[in-house]
Parts: structure tokens; sequence; C-alpha cells
């Protein structure tokens, strides 16, 4: 273990820049100091005595393992139960609604939370999902799809484990009825009822969508603030295919879409809508 701060050469930063935005479309050009305090705790505990020596070796690393590394140091994950809750209530109040309506023969209802992190977006949810649909609920298809490019917040979001002050956020009938108090009293777990109507899956939003049937609704909240406006085109531009005819995308609100070059209609701040009678 070295005990000396490791120095990031321009060289070494530029490479791993380019790494993150060719790979997954994350944007770290202006963030070297950043990317050298996440990486430098972690290489002077390492065997590798330079940044170059650690890339080096992710390059060679078949199991991929150093590449979820580099991933988990540097993409940011922050967020909480009920965060920009107003997106919940269109959610039940207009959206749902609509979908109940065209899906009545199919009952099934596809929702994707495309930046799951620790979960609390999607378990979110497959909350409104339960209270919206009430009896029905049974009757209904409306497991979550969660992804994230963190293996480590991906494991998080499973294991569905939060302090009391985040449980707190959320009304009391739904901590009642989908958590349950750990012995320590200062945590709360999500019961496997409400574990089981979410599906968490790694994926990076640069590759392919694989999905074999288009969306009703795609959360896609607080991640392209990483990506430059040519990635975030093209990746909107996927979004929009994924949907189907009048489905509905949700952003964050302090992130905007390009008027001149998206094909969705703005509903509201944050909250946008595929054409409808259009694939």
């Amino acid at each position: 273990m070295s005990d000396y701060t490791t120095v990031m050469t321009d060289a070494e930063f530029n490479r791993i820049y380019r790494f993150l935005k060719t790979r997954y479309g994350i944007d770290m050009s202006r963030k070297k100091e950043i990317m050298n305090g996440r990486m430098d705790n972690f290489l002077r505990s390492s065997e590798w005595n330079s940044y170059t020596e650690f890339m080096d070796a992710m390059d060679q690393d078949v199991s991929g393992s150093l590449e979820k590394k580099l991933v988990n140091m540097l993409t940011t994950n922050h967020t909480f139960f009920m965060r920009e809750s107003e997106h919940f209530d269109y959610l039940k109040q207009e959206v749902l609604p609509w979908i109940r309506q065209r899906e009545q023969r199919s009952k099934d209802v596809r929702i994707w939370c495309g930046a799951s992190s620790t979960g609390e977006e999607p378990y979110a949810i497959a909350m409104v999902l339960a209270e919206f649909f009430g009896l029905e609920f049974d009757d209904w298809d409306t497991q979550v799809l969660a992804t994230d490019i963190s293996t480590n917040v991906l494991q998080q979001a499973m294991r569905g484990v939060y302090s009391s002050e985040q449980v707190n956020a959320l009304p009391e009938a739904w901590k009642r009825r989908f958590f349950r108090a750990l012995p320590d009293g200062e945590q709360y777990r999500a019961t496997d009822e409400l574990k089981k109507e979410v599906l968490f899956r790694k994926f990076n939003l640069m590759d392919e969508f694989p999905f074999r049937k288009q969306m009703h609704v795609i959360f896609l909240r607080n991640v392209m603030i990483y990506f430059d406006d040519k990635t975030k085109t093209e990746l909107i531009r996927k979004v929009y295919d994924t949907l189907v005819p009048g489905g509905y995308l949700f952003i964050g609100r302090t992130e905007t879409l390009d008027r001149g070059t998206t094909p969705f209609t703005m509903i509201k701040p944050s909250i946008f809508r595929k054409q409808e009678g259009i694939n």
C-alpha cells in the first residue's frame, strides 16, 4: 500500500475520460479533480502504483471486474424516496388511468427506470402502482424494470434496506405496508411483496436497447447531466423509439431536452410524451 497521494497526469486523465465517454457516454472532461479524488484512496490501497498501471490491468482483465470497480468509483448515485414527488402524483393521476384504459385487455404495464441507483425510485413507482390498482393489483402485470451501470448500487437496491430517516419520507400507509423495522431500530427492510415488484438488472444506456415490447413509461431522471449534447440526443431518440405511442418520459427537473431536436412533446417541465399514433 502506498502512503502518498497518487497524482493523476493529464495523459492518465484523458485515457480514463475517453474510456468512460466511449463506453458509457459519461462526460467527465471537466472533472479531473473529482476523478483523482475518488480514485486516489483506491489506488493507494491497491497493488498498482499509478493510474496507468491500473488501466493497463483493466484492459487485460477478461472478467470485467476492474471495469466494474472503475464505474462504481466514478458514477454518482444520489437519490431518495419521493424525490421530485410531483412525478409520482402525475403518474398516479394521469398516466396510470391512461394505461389502464389502453391495456384493459392485456393488463400489462411496462415501466422502466433507467437509472435506478439504490432503488428508492423504482420501489416508489411500485408502491404507486399497488395503491392505484388496489383490489385489481393481482390481475395486472406491474413489475417495474430497474437498471443501472453500477453493480454496487444494484446490490444495495436488491437488499432493500434503508435508514429510518429515508423511509420516513414515505406516506405512513406505504411505510406500514411495504417495510419492516430491523432489530437495530435504525433501519427498515422492504418486504418481499415489494421486492418482487421490481426487477433489477445491470444495463449500460449506451448499448442497444434489448426490449421485445415497447414501454408505457420511462423514468430517466438525473442521468443525462453526465452526457454531452450529441450523446443525449442519440439516447433520447432510442428512448422515443422504445415507448408506445402516447408513452411518457420523465426526466430530472434540472434537466432539459433540446426543443429543436427532440421528437417529444413537453407536457410540463420534466414530463414529456410521445405523439400518439406514431410507433
